[in-house]
């Protein structure tokens, strides 16, 4: 095996990249460029039942959308889809069939439903049972003949060791051993259908690629003492294990389902909604990982700078999608106008709404989005009826004041001449009204907004009163004027 650090991300083509697969890749992403390693991208499609059209360039796309690039993938090399290396899986599968450390299993579906069914009736756990156990040589060869002439396909099973022990040491869970006699007997390394099972393909794989690290999920922990096993079995040097964390609901404290569809698990969706993928991939990191410190913000150079497989969590990783929004919302606050413009266009566009001030009350409310698709609810108020008010806005409006203040702003703002209706005049309107009246402070400013925007916070209110216009303020103004 090299001595150089080689790490994969070997999705299969079965539908949209998870914010969980999205994880491993960005982890082993970071690892890969933290030690001057190669990142490389396999696609694993040997599920043929499962494959999604279209489903390798969504995660290849999706990928990119969040900054993440490689060294080596489908689009550069050659063969590097499972579905491209049948022969090369053939080539080992023959050899541990000439070494007997594999053999072909003629068993039907029936019949080991069948044994499965005797097991579970006398409390036993599900082990394969060989239909060659007790039978001589000659016994063997008759009973396979018969089989084919029936016209029976066989698989290729591995045939697990007695007494054999499994362990490694993981680099996020440390010490891990397995008894091979808890793998449920004789496994299946190719189908009937002439591909190969996952546990063998992705073993040919790593060390046909001379994977030095998988880091993934701990849901493949299982996985792992059959790829040590068929690692054993074909004489070759074992890559360093790492098992992730599973990532939980931080609503619920229940491990993150894509049957969840009250949150956005998918890349995609979050493009979709107008999310920067800088604060996504933010997001994604600290996904059971720290560098320590109070610090949450970090930029794609500085992540990798700070990426210590060392400080992976044993615990699990907690998805908070109000932490997301608040990344992300940084991340747009800080952002250059021009970009989030750009990024709103499509969203104002859909809703009828791109005009001469779309750019400003994208400058407006850039400070408030959470995600650039807000921007057309945000902007209700300059398009659409005046919004109901809620009952804190109408205690406000009831007040003695409030009607003093309306009217004494609504006249200020009547005999300020069109040419002068301007962003910057409009402050002193209201400091006006407060010289006049003698009202200030909330009770100035508050009436005012609610009867403008019918909202209780927003933007900072000469803005908003500057972009609904002079007709339009005005019209709102009047309705509160018994």
């Amino acid at each position: 095996m090299t001595n150089k650090i080689r790490v994969r991300y070997a999705p299969s083509p079965t539908g949209l990249l998870h914010i969980g697969n999205a994880r491993t890749a960005l982890f082993n992403y970071l690892y890969a460029r933290h030690h001057g390693g190669d990142f490389i991208i396999r696609i694993e499609d040997t599920d043929r039942k499962r494959h999604v059209e279209d489903g390798e360039r969504s995660q290849l796309d999706n990928l990119r959308w969040l900054g993440i690039d490689w060294d080596e993938s489908p689009e550069t090399h050659e063969n590097y889809r499972q579905s491209e290396r049948l022969s090369l899986y053939q080539t080992y599968i023959d050899e541990l069939l000439a070494s007997g450390k594999a053999y072909k299993s003629y068993k039907t579906e029936e019949e080991i439903a069948a044994d499965r069914e005797a097991q579970e009736a006398k409390g036993l756990p599900p082990v394969y049972i060989s239909e060659y156990a007790g039978l001589t040589e000659a016994e063997i060869a008759d009973y396979m003949a018969q089989r084919e002439a029936d016209g029976i396909v066989p698989t290729v099973r591995i045939r697990v060791p007695e007494g054999s022990i499994y362990k490694w040491h993981d680099i996020v869970k440390g010490d891990i051993e397995f008894e091979g006699k808890n793998i449920g007997g004789d496994w299946v390394i190719q189908k009937r259908d002439g591909y190969p099972t996952y546990n063998f393909a992705v073993v040919v794989d790593d060390h046909d690629m001379q994977i030095s690290h998988v880091i993934r999920g701990d849901d493949h922990i299982a996985n792992t003492p059959k790829q040590l096993m068929i690692y054993e079995a074909l004489g070759w040097d074992v890559p360093e294990f790492g098992h992730m964390t599973l990532i939980i609901n931080s609503e619920t404290g229940k491990k993150l389902s894509k049957r969840d569809t009250n949150t956005l698990q998918f890349i995609e969706d979050y493009r979709k909604k107008g999310y920067l993928s800088e604060a996504v991939f933010n997001f994604i990191a600290l996904l059971g990982w720290n560098p320590g410190g109070e610090e949450e913000i970090f930029s794609q150079a500085q992540l990798i700078d700070l990426f210590d497989e060392n400080r992976l969590s044993k615990s699990p990783a907690a998805f908070d999608q109000k932490k997301l929004d608040w990344l992300d919302n940084d991340y747009i606050k800080h952002a250059d106008l021009d970009k989030i413009f750009d990024m709103a266009k499509p969203f104002l566009e859909a809703a009828g709404r791109l005009d001469d001030k779309s750019k400003h009350l994208v400058e407006l409310y850039q400070p408030q989005l959470k995600s650039v698709d807000e921007i057309v609810p945000l902007t209700d108020l300059f398009y659409a009826e005046f919004p109901s008010l809620s009952d804190a806005a109408k205690e406000v409006l009831a007040t003695e004041t409030a009607p003093i203040v309306i009217k004494a702003f609504k006249e200020k703002l009547e005999g300020l001449a069109d040419v002068d209706y301007v962003k910057d005049n409009i402050f002193p309107l209201i400091k006006e009204v407060q010289k006049e009246t003698g009202i200030k402070g909330k009770n100035l400013f508050m009436p005012i907004r609610i009867a403008v925007s019918g909202e209780m916070h927003g933007p900072e209110l000469p803005d908003t009163i500057y972009l609904l216009g002079k007709e339009k303020a005005v019209n709102h103004l009047a309705q509160f004027i018994k």
